[in-house]
C-alpha cells in the first residue's frame, strides 16, 4: 500500500526560493537604475534653474557668478553652497556638521554643482555637476553650457 503526501517536496520549495531570489535581484537592479536616472534628471533641471539665475545676475550686475576655472570644480560642497547664497539669495543647503560638509540637498540629488569660467572665452561659463563622493575621472560629470547644451562624460 502506498501513502499519498499532500505537501511540497524539498526540491519544489528550493526551486520556488531560487526563482524569487532571481526576481528580487532583477527588481533591485532595475530600481537602482531608475533612481540614478531620476537623480540625473533632477540635477539637469536644477542646472537649468542656475542658468536662469545666471541670466538674472548678468542683467543686474553685468557679470556672471563663477567658482573659478574648470579646475576649481572638484565636487566640493562649498561651490554648491556659494551658488545658493550668491545666485538665489538664500542658503537652502543644510549642513549637518563641519566634518561632513555634504549638504542634505546634494545628498538627495547625488550631485554637487559648480559654475566654471571658460578659460578660452572669458564671457562664457559652464555649469558643472559631479556625483557626490566621486572624482571627475570616476564619476558622472554633467556640463551645461551657457547656450543650453548638455554634455555628459562616459561615466554617466
Amino acid at each position: 500500500m502506498t501513502t499519498k503526501s499532500s505537501g511540497f517536496s524539498l526540491v519544489e520549495l528550493l526551486v520556488v526560493v531560487a526563482i524569487l531570489g532571481i526576481l528580487s535581484a532583477v527588481a533591485t537592479i532595475s530600481y537602482n537604475g531608475y533612481v540614478a536616472g531620476t537623480k540625473k534628471t533632477a540635477t539637469k533641471s536644477y542646472m537649468q534653474q542656475v542658468s536662469l539665475a545666471q541670466t538674472e545676475e548678468i542683467s543686474n550686475t553685468g557679470n556672471f557668478f563663477d567658482n573659478g576655472d574648470e579646475n576649481a570644480c572638484n565636487g566640493s560642497a562649498t561651490t554648491s553652497r556659494d551658488i545658493e547664497t550668491n545666485l538665489f539669495g538664500k542658503l537652502t543647503y543644510e549642513f549637518a556638521d563641519q566634518n561632513n560638509p555634504t549638504s542634505k540637498t546634494a545628498k538627495e540629488m547625488g550631485y554637487e554643482i559648480c559654475i566654471a569660467s571658460d578659460s578660452t572665452n572669458p564671457s562664457n561659463y559652464f555649469i558643472m555637476a559631479l556625483e557626490v563622493g566621486e572624482t571627475a575621472a570616476t564619476g558622472c560629470v554633467l556640463t551645461l553650457s551657457r547656450v543650453g547644451d548638455f554634455l555628459e562624460n562616459d561615466n554617466c
